[in-house]
């Protein structure tokens, strides 16, 4: 039995977070991940993907920011069960959270953060004849590594953010790249838009909308795609085709423990502490819904941070939590380690 004060579900960037603000209030946390390595979809499904609204970071790889959490947290010696999915949820005679996993580990807590992102997903797939043929040998629904894309002939097919964005990225690797949406307006960013504008307007690269692919072609490998632009036909030679249109999410057996759920995700309690229905669990990150939410990352570290507090008033009941700014504390790892706060004299101003 593998014993924590707090058990999170999901080793994305705002459970990752969470044992940082777990940390400083001297709480321990054990994070259970079904995928073999932390990160979440910013490890397994776009590592390369630049993200941008992270306060500091003007720009900062998905990859590089899981591995600065990482860094951040090692002081506090977290747990990790990774390769391994939250299958059920029990209650001990002490009040306890038991949470065991599809392979038996078992994990005892008295706090669950459930941050598990969208929850196990797959890709949206056109609907195309022989595009299963094609899968993995020209089609490509994630982008793991852009280098794949090197001077390559790539032709993206989607209309929000992460279309968007590939297209922007790619646009200095690939040799030819083809953005394709089958609705003249995008979803994306504001910014995005207007960046991908300023790239087609200089030949950087080619833009048809609105469009769809109609049909695939190649021997071994896909060689062509015919698209449907307004009322005509036009055959583009390529390497690669990235359709790009969303997730399908699912909880999984989290949909199963009795939480309150809403359209695929968990409600919570905003207004204090986004816990769920079940007193002890909360939810944070892109898994959970409230009014007003926004699927940022930089808003699951907010609600990782309340999470916290709130959990550190539930394991002791008696004790008044001080909110210590870390400028001033400092910081000290479960390993020993301390950083110590920068001293800084105030003066008044005369």
């Amino acid at each position: 039995m593998i014993k924590s004060d707090i058990i999170i579900i999901g080793a994305g960037p705002a459970g990752l977070f969470a044992v940082f603000e777990a940390g400083l209030l001297k709480l321990k946390c054990h994070i259970i991940d079904s995928l073999p390595m932390p990160g979440g979809q910013c490890a397994e499904i776009y590592p390369k993907k630049p993200i941008y609204d992270i306060p500091s970071q003007p720009e900062i790889l998905a990859g590089d920011l899981v591995s600065k959490l990482m860094e951040q947290i090692k002081p506090f010696s977290p747990g990790f069960t990774l390769g391994e999915m939250a299958q059920s949820i029990d209650k001990n005679s002490n009040g306890e959270f038991i949470i065991t996993t599809d392979k038996g580990t078992q994990h005892q807590a008295p706090i669950v953060a459930i941050a598990g992102g969208l929850g196990t997903f797959t890709p949206r797939k056109p609907q195309l004849d022989r595009l299963k043929e094609y899968e993995d040998n020209g089609v490509d629904y994630i982008i793991r590594d852009p280098e794949k894309y090197r001077d390559k002939k790539v032709l993206i097919a989607g209309g929000g953010d992460s279309a968007l964005d590939w297209t922007i990225f790619l646009s200095n690797i690939a040799a030819e790249i083809t953005l394709i949406h089958r609705r003249s307006e995008f979803r994306g960013a504001i910014d995005s838009v207007e960046k991908i504008q300023f790239l087609k307007n200089n030949n950087k690269i080619k833009l048809f909308t609105p469009a769809e692919v109609f049909k695939l072609e190649g021997k071994n490998s896909l060689e062509i795609i015919y698209i449907k632009h307004r009322e005509q036909e036009k055959k583009i030679e390529i390497d690669y085709f990235i359709p790009l249109f969303g997730l399908t999410p699912k909880l999984g057996p989290i949909a199963d423990w009795g939480l309150e759920i809403e359209k695929n995700a968990i409600k919570v309690n905003n207004s204090i502490d986004y816990q769920t229905n079940i007193p002890g669990i909360y939810a944070i990150g892109d898994v959970n819904t409230y009014p007003g939410k926004l699927k940022l990352i930089l808003c699951g570290f907010h609600e990782a941070t309340l999470m916290c507090q709130s959990a550190y008033s539930r394991i002791h009941p008696k004790k008044k939590n001080i909110l210590k700014y870390t400028t001033v504390s400092g910081i000290t790892g479960f390993d020993g380690t301390r950083k110590e706060a920068q001293k800084s004299t105030i003066r008044a101003i005369e």
